[in-house]
């Protein structure tokens, strides 16, 4: 089963456009958040209300996760993305790099914002040239 949130841009013709995801919805969380000033906690709650959870293994609830960083602890805070796609016999991080890179985009922002982040970094399979090819000029869109 296609899930509908992470692929929701599959059956656009180049769905790694800013346009082409905006087209469906893309970014208007984002911008709510920012225009409505929304406390992180409050994200952070919503977060764990949807059930919301890491595509590794352990599906581990994403809420859950941010809810553990302190915002007041010193120091820089970062949102680290794993797009390597590691486990044995899986293929799911190349898809949404291929046809939604700005929904990962956009959930590296609103993470970012939630636990009082201002840097990300992806990690991406060096064997991932395509969706790299594809990534990089969202990031640049974005």
């Amino acid at each position: 089963m296609v899930n509908e949130v992470c692929l929701r841009t599959l059956d656009l013709e180049r769905p790694w456009l800013m346009e082409q995801y905006q087209s469906r919805g893309g970014y208007e969380v984002l911008k709510q958040v920012l225009s409505e000033k929304r406390a992180p906690e409050e994200i952070i709650e919503e977060v764990k209300k949807s059930g919301l959870r890491g595509r590794g293994g352990a599906g581990f609830p994403t809420g859950l996760k941010w809810s553990f960083i302190s915002r007041n602890a010193p120091g820089q805070k970062y949102v680290v993305c794993n797009s390597d796609e590691g486990e044995p016999g899986t293929f799911k991080d190349r898809d949404i790099l291929r046809y939604n890179p700005h929904q990962l985009i956009e959930g590296m922002i609103l993470a970012g914002y939630a636990i009082g982040a201002t840097r990300g970094y992806n990690y991406i399979r060096g064997e991932f040239w395509d969706p790299y090819a594809l990534l990089e000029p969202a990031l640049q869109e974005a």
